[in-house]
């Protein structure tokens, strides 16, 4: 995916992918354009719908098309409901758990506080976004290293999933669990992603 207007495709889908109350979205819910050829809705073909639903999964975690094709992989191989497990696998990565703990504002900003090494793992500098967080893990900001990151997590007001047990305060997260799809505060429609690669 290329880099730019981070809610271009939020306006195309008409809701905000992150859920951001300052999306142009919210104002301007249809496709971006000149002339005011924006607010013409064209029909969708089954391919369309589909690739759509795969780019708000690729936007919503920030991944290029390999990373997402890989966990697609990834989550066919073994049993189980491949859908579930790519959503799940996908949650499940450091870059969500400090996304989605509060421990960082934005998938964007939790991605470059992960690359810049400002994140532990059990007390362990890990600088993979890709990384797999097992339950029982405890994912922290390094705050002797980064007091400026640490401000910045505990005054966020994202609130965790239940299945992250959050202390603010310390600017740390346990993963008390993998999530149950229900769970994972994500509006796609997994299944016609993963429709979408098994053509």
């Amino acid at each position: 995916m290329k880099r730019g207007p981070k809610h271009k495709l939020c306006r195309r889908v008409g809701s905000c992918i992150w859920g951001s109350p300052k999306c142009p979205s919210n104002k301007r819910p249809y496709a971006p354009g000149p002339h005011g050829n924006q607010r013409r809705r064209t029909k969708l073909s089954t391919y369309g719908i589909l690739m759509m639903e795969k780019q708000k999964l690729r936007a919503l975690y920030d991944l290029n098309e390999q990373e997402l094709v890989f966990a697609y992989r990834k989550a066919k191989a073994g049993t189980g409901s491949t859908g579930e497990k790519l959503l799940r696998n996908l949650e499940m990565r450091l870059s969500s758990i400090v996304y989605r703990s509060g421990l960082a504002p934005t998938v964007f900003a939790a991605k470059q506080a992960i690359s810049h090494r400002h994140i532990l793992i059990d007390g362990k500098v890990v600088n993979r976004c890709s990384c797999r967080v097992k339950p029982g893990q405890v994912v922290s900001v390094n705050a002797q290293r980064s007091p400026a990151i640490a401000n910045i997590a505990q005054k966020t007001d994202i609130v965790a999933p239940p299945y992250l047990e959050l202390e603010k305060e310390n600017c740390k997260v346990t993963v008390a669990r993998e999530p149950l799809t229900e769970e994972i505060p994500a509006n796609i429609e997994i299944m016609r992603v993963v429709e979408f690669y098994a053509r």
